[in-house]
């Protein structure tokens, strides 16, 4: 049976009915159209699906739509103004760090919590901080190299 969630995201107010299993992904890509973030594992296990929930990276993929009622959500389109990219997303651009594209989203929004929390990371602090996310096409030295300069910003 469904069930009414209200929730912010990207700075807009929505209610949504969903079933009790719908997950933030699914609420994401399916109700809302927002398609940046991406569905992987649907596990936990990639990161690819990473988001904002209340400030904070979390795996879209593991949390319930029903756990988030009032919450507030940022996905990878509520980073930057419109028209101009975040200082991270210009970094992964201008340093090379998408390849194929599929983890870049979630690689943006966990490193933005990274620098968040650590303004000023070492090399050492950005691969454990990143370590939730893979990443099949990189080897992560260009990802390390984009955060590392929109740290720098």
């Amino acid at each position: 049976m469904k069930q009414l969630i209200t929730l912010e995201v990207n700075g807009d107010k929505h209610e949504i009915a969903v079933e009790p299993d719908t997950t933030l992904l699914g609420v994401l890509r399916e109700h809302l159209g927002l398609l940046g973030t991406k569905r992987g594992c649907d596990s936990g296990g990639c990161g690819c699906c990473t988001v904002h929930l209340d400030g904070r990276a979390v795996y879209s993929c593991m949390t319930y739509a029903l756990s988030i009622q009032e919450c507030k959500v940022t996905t990878i389109e509520g980073l930057g103004a419109e028209k101009e990219l975040d200082p991270l997303q210009d970094a992964f651009v201008k340093e090379g760090a998408v390849q194929c594209g599929y983890c870049t989203c979630g690689m943006i929004m966990t490193a933005k919590q990274l620098l968040a929390d650590e303004p000023k990371p070492d090399e050492d602090t950005i691969r454990h901080g990143i370590a939730g996310n893979l990443c099949r096409c990189t080897g992560y030295h260009k990802i390390v190299e984009a955060i590392k300069t929109a740290a720098n910003a």
